[in-house]
C-alpha cells in the first residue's frame, strides 16, 4: 500500500483538475460519436474497453513501466529514448501534438511542485505524459504498479467524461462504465507488466482513423 504522500500524489496525477488540459482531448472519440458509431451507454462502452485492451495495455502501460524503471535507476538517458518511442507509436497528427501537450505541460506543473528533474522536459520534443507521469511516480516513491493504476485511471475517467458530454449520457452512466474500466483496470496493468519490448503494439484501427478524420471535422469540442 502507497505511503500517505505517496498515495496524496497519486490522486493529484490522476485528478481531472490537474492543469495540463487533458479535458481538451478525446482520442477519437468526438468523431465516432459524430459519424454515429457510437450513440448510447454500450457503444461507448465497448470503445472505451477496447481501447483500453487494444491500445493503453498493450502500448502505454508497458512503456509507462519501462519508462518507470528507468527513472528508478537513474537512468535519464533511457528514459528519453523510451518517451521518443512512445511519441513515435502515435499515429496521427492530432495524437502525436496531444501527447506532446501533456507532457510538457505535466513538467512544467512538476516542477511547481518542486520536482526538479522535470525541469529539461518543459520544452523537449520527445516530452510524453506517461514519461512525466513516471518521473513524478518515481520521485515520490510510488511502486510501478500504483504509479500505472493512476495513469489508466485518469485515461479511463477522461474518455468517460469525454463520453458523457458527447454521446451524450446521463451522469449515472458515465459512472457505470468508470465502475466497469476500475474493475478491468488491475488485470490490465498485470498483463502490461509481462509484454516483452518485441509484444508492445497497439490495434486499434477505428480509433487511428477517428483520428485522421477528426482533423477535417466541421464542428469540434475536442482538440482529438
Amino acid at each position: 500500500m502507497a505511503e500517505p504522500l505517496a498515495l496524496l500524489r497519486l490522486l493529484q496525477l490522476a485528478s481531472p483538475a490537474l492543469p495540463i488540459g487533458a479535458f481538451n482531448f478525446s482520442q477519437g472519440l468526438e468523431y465516432a460519436c459524430e459519424t454515429g458509431w457510437i450513440t448510447d451507454e454500450t457503444q461507448a462502452g465497448r470503445w472505451i474497453l477496447s481501447l483500453a485492451r487494444h491500445g493503453i495495455a498493450r502500448v502505454d502501460l508497458p512503456m509507462l513501466l519501462r519508462l518507470h524503471a528507468a527513472f528508478g535507476r537513474g537512468d535519464a538517458e533511457e528514459a528519453r529514448r523510451l518517451s521518443q518511442e512512445l511519441l513515435a507509436s502515435r499515429e496521427t497528427c492530432e495524437l502525436r501534438a496531444e501527447e506532446l501537450h501533456l507532457g510538457q505541460s505535466l513538467a512544467r506543473v512538476l516542477v511547481e511542485y518542486g520536482i526538479e528533474g522535470a525541469a529539461p522536459w518543459r520544452r523537449d520534443a520527445a516530452a510524453t505524459h506517461a514519461a512525466l507521469f513516471a518521473l513524478a511516480a518515481v520521485t515520490e516513491r510510488v511502486s510501478a504498479t500504483d504509479c500505472a493504476l493512476a495513469y489508466g485511471w485518469a485515461w479511463a475517467e477522461n474518455q468517460v467524461t469525454a463520453a458523457v458530454k458527447l454521446v451524450p449520457l446521463g451522469q449515472t452512466a458515465g459512472q457505470r462504465l468508470l465502475e466497469s474500466l476500475r474493475r478491468e483496470l488491475p488485470a490490465l496493468v498485470a498483463s502490461a507488466s509481462l509484454l516483452q519490448d518485441e509484444d508492445i503494439g497497439g490495434a486499434t484501427p477505428g480509433a487511428m482513423l477517428a483520428s485522421c478524420w477528426h482533423e477535417t471535422q466541421y464542428t469540434r469540442l475536442f482538440r482529438s
